[in-house]
């Protein structure tokens, strides 16, 4: 299994609440932001949930 390197692209200005905690969960605080996780269930949904918000490649 691969991880998966993850970007914030987008603001969170005007997101829901429990979006910005996704984000915040996967290490995401201000555009720009790159974070490495593992290839998991937990993850695929987190990055199912904040899917505009995000740049997903494999790493």
């Amino acid at each position: 299994m691969a991880d998966f390197r993850i970007k914030l692209v987008k603001s969170f200005s005007g997101r829901k609440d429990d979006q910005i905690a996704t984000a915040h969960s996967l290490g995401l605080r201000k555009i720009g932001d790159v974070t490495i996780q593992p290839d998991n269930a937990a993850t695929k949904g987190k990055i199912a949930k904040i899917s505009h918000l995000i740049e997903v490649t494999e790493a």
